[in-house]
């Protein structure tokens, strides 16, 4: 299972099926080691008339192998009723509360299959599968710091868990604690070095730390192992434009605009080009940005900043691109108050 995807993160979810694999093992050792029946087998000795009087014996795995019939059936509410009842003969039948999780889970019923995900954990607690499936549910309903507790016992019991290593990663990501986030990235990356999901993920946290050379070289692997989305090469181009490398940091902008255009596309390659000392297209750029979002304030920065740069280029002659460039700064400031920058910069040529 991998955690859900978040703004900053590539991350993505997972196919289902190593949890109802691990039920299934651990309901085949429950049967293994009690001799338990099918549904409806009889446990009587044909030679004893009074016992075969007694008909058939139900024991609680024996529900659970049931349950598993119709789970692959398609049908999980009958299959929630054997699990209900086998859970009722025997609360502590860890197998059946992850079965149930699962379900829940996997119709998003996220509140259930946490309290079956959890009370399983707390059945057993060396158990791998119900420790990070917790954890994975945990994350499911953004419950951040409690999912980082559980990846973390999963991980005790697994060190080398890929999935484990990469939700745990992005779970302190997204708490905004790359540095804790650093270690598991890389390692889920050691571990599968042909995921392309965990390549863009340690970009995302390399780029947080400002190890923006690191971070190009995870996003470029990420893109040679994933199919291509306007995110990872709109955070790839912010790397490169980090690092300086601003004709490719068009290019990959120009990617970006003919699958996904955007205001934040826009106001990048506006950002390069006028890097590129192109004011002009800088200009373009950061015009249309506006046109997909008019309250998109970095355009209209990124217009200020070209306009102050024309008129101060004209030797402070041109009042008209001093005009434009205060009334971009000012539209700016009204929609984010918070920029000491462009407070300055509007106090002083204004």
């Amino acid at each position: 299972m991998r955690c859900p995807n978040s703004p900053d993160v590539p991350s993505r979810l997972p196919a289902s099926g190593r949890n109802a694999l691990a039920c299934a093992v651990i309901a085949a050792a429950l049967l293994a080691a009690t001799g338990c029946r099918w549904v409806g087998q009889t446990t009587t000795d044909p030679d004893d008339p009074d016992a075969q009087l007694s008909g058939p014996v139900v024991q609680a795995p024996d529900y659970v192998v049931e349950a598993g019939r119709f789970r692959d059936a398609g049908d999980d509410e009958q299959a929630l009723i054997l699990l209900a009842q086998a859970i009722e003969e025997n609360p502590t039948l860890t197998t059946a509360h992850m079965q149930m999780a699962e379900i829940y889970q996997g119709r998003g019923d996220y509140n259930d299959a946490e309290r079956s995900w959890r009370t399983a954990a707390q059945l057993e607690p060396r158990n791998f599968d119900a420790q990070y499936g917790h954890g994975f549910s945990l994350h499911l309903l953004n419950r951040l710091t409690e999912a980082v507790r559980a990846y973390l016992r999963a991980l005790i019991i697994r060190p080398d868990d890929f999935d484990a290593n990469l939700n745990l990663a992005t779970a302190y990501f997204q708490l905004n604690e790359a540095m804790q986030a650093l270690p598991y990235a890389e390692k889920a990356v050691d571990l599968n070095p042909a995921d392309g999901p965990a390549h863009a993920n340690l970009g995302a946290i390399y780029s947080e730390l400002e190890r923006h050379v690191d971070a190009v070289r995870e996003y470029e692997a990420a893109a040679e192992l994933m199919e291509l989305d306007g995110k990872l090469l709109l955070n790839l181009a912010n790397s490169l434009g980090k690092t300086r490398r601003f004709t490719e940091m068009v290019n990959t902008l120009n990617r970006v605009l003919a699958m996904d255009p955007s205001a934040a596309a826009y106001e990048r390659l506006g950002y390069a080009n006028f890097q590129l000392r192109d004011y002009t297209a800088a200009v373009t750029a950061y015009e249309r940005a506006l046109e997909q979002d008019p309250n998109h304030y970095p355009a209209h920065n990124g217009l200020g900043v070209c306009y102050l740069n024309e008129y101060l280029h004209s030797e402070k002659t041109d009042r008209e691109a001093k005009r434009i460039a205060m009334d971009h700064l000012r539209a700016s400031l009204r929609i984010k108050k918070n920029q000491p920058r462009i407070v300055d910069w509007v106090a002083r040529y204004d």
